[in-house]
Order: C-alpha cells, then structure tokens, then sequence
C-alpha cells in the first residue's frame, strides 16, 4: 500500500509539472543583463528556422566577478509553454548540453563583473525540432542549479501567412486598440482533420508574451485555408510610444537625467520624474518598442567595457495621491515585463510620489507604467492611468501558428510572421 501511495504522489507531481508554463526568470540576484537575440541584432527576437543557419547570441553578467563552469540545455514546450512530454533525446541533437567557454572579466568599470556568452545552437548541441523551447543556463553541470532562463522560438515553415492591422468596428474601441485580420494558408504536409484542435495561433505585441493573444480560433475554415476575422477575439490596446531613458554614458547626463552622483566604487542615477501620459495628445516618435540595447558612446566593447549603475524611477500621481485600490508597476523588457514585486512602485508617503530602484547596465532604454487592480483575480496590467491607449501608435505584431499532429506528443511551430501597425498607413514609408 505505501508503494502505491509513493507511486500515486510521484505521478500526480509529475503531472503537475507538466502542466505548469515555463517563464523567463532569473534565479540568482548575482545574475544580470541576460540576453538572448538573433546573432548581431539586440533588437531581434530569438527565432532561427528548423536546421537553418541562423545562430542566436547568448549574453549574461555574473556580479561575484570570478569565473565559474557555466552551462546550457533546451526544454522543448508546447505553445502554451507547458513542457513537452517528450524525452530530451527526441529534441536535442548531439549532446544534452554544452558548456559556456566564451567569459571575459569586466574593465573600465566600478562595477566587477564576468561576462559570459555562446552563439546558440552550437554544432554538437542543437534543437532538432520546431516548436517553443527554454534556454536554460546551469551551474557545474547540475541542472538542478538554473541560474536562469531564457525562451526562443524554432519554426519548420510550412504555411504562409497574410495579415494587417486594422481600426476595430467597434465604436467604444475604435480610437484606443488595434485589430489584427490574418489568413493562414496551411501547406500540403499538414495533415490537419480537426482544425480547432490541431491548429493553435499565438499573436504577440511587440514580443512580448506577458499580454499575449492565446487560442485564437478560426472564424472561417475551408480546405487548406483559415481565416482569422472575429472582432472581439483579435484586437489589442494600442498603448502609446515608450518612454526612454539613454544611459550609454554615465558621465554625459541625456535629456531624461535629473542628476547623478558620483563615488569612487558607484553610480547613482535619478530620472526625471514621470507623470500621467493618459490625457496628453498622441505624438508618434520612433521608439524601440520597450525593448534594450547595451551600448556605450565612451569605450570600444559594450559587454565588458560597460558599467552599472542605481537607477532611481519617480512617478509622479495626479495631485499626488495614490491610486485608489491600484497598485503601479514599471514595466519593459529591462525587467521581463514581470509583474511582480521585482517591478512594482513603492508609494512614499513623505514626498508623495511612486518610487522604484533597478541595477541597470549602461545602454538606451524604453519603459512604461501599468496599473493593476487589486481586485481583479486576473491581474490584467492597464494603461489607463499611466499612458493611454491610442489606434496611431506604432506596434510590432507577431503571428505564431502551431500544428499537433494525430496522436501526436507535443505542438510544432510551423508558421510565423510580422506585421507593423504602420503598413500600409497613409503618409507612412
């Protein structure tokens, strides 16, 4: 009987497990400035074609600044980034992980640090399948000891996909949110007998996964065609363009620097404090759609010539009262988009504003600020309060289509393509 029991209790965790989504995080606080992007492109999103030559750059900063035996392996997720119920043999090909051997040790910096990366896939550890994967980076080749992780995307195309982006018909949304209208032609290969259940669309703002558009489904299917048209399934806010901070000098203050102070082991950075953006007319300015670039206009290489410094943030609240059962939060790919105490605002009850400090790394950056209501059970993240949501504001759409054979065990990315709410606008190039 206590057999059974072990074995009933392993299996039920086991299945727990299974269940549970896969995210980006960081499991130690000495690990900073985790990068992962298409080889050479900061701003490019990780996807590399199925056996294709496309590589990734993999960038990473360890704060105890000595040199430690890091290393990597892949997890393979279906498209709601459970993980596959496959063994690592079934997706992996050549070694199930590979040491990182590329590590310099920081220079003209207060800061000390090790800079480690890698050019993913390496030739004798690499995904031999499509679909969602976790990078997952480890200590002393325990992959119990995840230091963090990072997702990207491998996709076996086999559809083509045509898509726009809309003002919605919907008279009480038409001014603030997007509609994105797309056809995805499935390619012979695909065996599909059930759409609804074989086929799963993905559509990402700007990259990110955090506000992601989930189990779209078809509004019209016929043959090898679906059309994806439904007025309340595939529209998103607009939000307005992000807020930048340029920090790729520390010692020549940008236009978003209030003031810095200066030590002989630190820096210390005060932003300009931030107001309510909701009321104020749009202005389109290109922005980087809240992403990061680590750049330097003062030394030769912006991974290990680059240093930190404290970066304090400051909203101000209109007529400096907090928001009433809302809780703020700073968001940007300069903390995953998480929404969690990592990001959220403090209100201080002595200068009457929202404060917030992160250990950034010297670059240029794009933010913003969302409420939460700490009532609703779903946590949704608005902008109502903070920037506004407007139908001219430039964003990036990305569609993600994925097939599951009969029978099969895990979801296979097979489509995916990008779409900028500026196409086709008139007066836009």
């Amino acid at each position: 009987m206590k057999n059974i029991i072990l074995l009933f209790i392993g299996g039920l965790v086991t299945t727990l497990a299974a269940k549970a989504q896969l995210k980006e995080a960081i499991f130690y606080p000495n690990i900073k400035t985790a990068q992962l992007f298409v080889s050479g492109n900061q701003l490019g999103y990780p996807v590399m074609n199925l056996n294709g030559s496309e590589r990734l750059e993999l960038h990473f900063d360890d704060l105890d600044a000595n040199v430690k035996n890091y290393s990597y392996t892949y997890q393979l997720c279906n498209a709601d980034w459970t993980p596959a119920m496959l063994s690592s043999f079934d997706f992996i090909k050549g070694f199930s992980y590979q040491r990182i051997n590329t590590y310099r040790i920081s220079s003209v910096a207060f800061t000390r640090y090790t800079h480690y990366s890698a050019v993913i896939p390496d030739n004798n550890c690499a995904p031999s399948r499509s679909g969602n994967y976790i990078l997952k980076v480890f200590l002393n080749g325990d992959t119990s000891r995840v230091a963090f992780t990072k997702r990207f995307l491998v996709v076996d195309n086999q559809t083509s996909i045509a898509a726009q982006i809309q003002q919605p018909f919907n008279g009480e949304i038409f001014r603030t949110w997007q509609k994105i209208p797309f056809q995805v032609q499935l390619s012979d290969r695909l065996q599909v007998m059930n759409h609804l259940q074989q086929i799963k669309v993905v559509i990402l703002q700007n990259s990110r996964w955090d506000n992601a558009l989930t189990n779209v489904k078809a509004t019209f299917f016929a043959g090898k065609k679906l059309d994806f048209n439904t007025e309340n399934e595939i529209v998103m806010p607009g939000g307005k363009e992000w807020r930048w901070l340029d920090l790729r000098s520390f010692r020549l203050q940008s236009d978003r620097v209030a003031k810095a102070n200066y030590s002989p082991r630190a820096t210390e950075i005060f932003v300009k404090p931030d107001v309510d953006r909701s009321q104020q007319r749009f202005v389109y300015y290109r922005d980087i759609d809240g992403m990061y670039t680590i750049e330097t206009t003062e030394s030769i290489n912006p991974y290990w010539q680059t240093d930190y410094a404290t970066v304090r943030f400051t909203y101000i609240p209109p007529d400096n009262v907090p928001f009433p059962n809302k809780d703020l939060f700073l968001i940007g790919q300069l903390n995953g988009y998480n929404l969690d105490d990592s990001a959220k605002m403090v209100f201080n009850n002595d200068t009457r504003v929202y404060e917030k400090t992160l250990f950034l790394k010297q670059g240029y950056y794009n933010y913003n600020y969302v409420t939460i209501d700490q009532n609703d059970p779903k946590r949704a993240a608005s902008y109502d309060n903070t920037e506004g949501n407007f139908w001219d504001t430039e964003n990036d759409y990305t569609i993600l289509v994925y097939y599951r054979a009969l029978a099969g065990r895990a979801d296979e990315l097979v489509g995916i393509t990008h779409v900028s709410s500026l196409n086709g606008r008139k007066g836009i190039q």
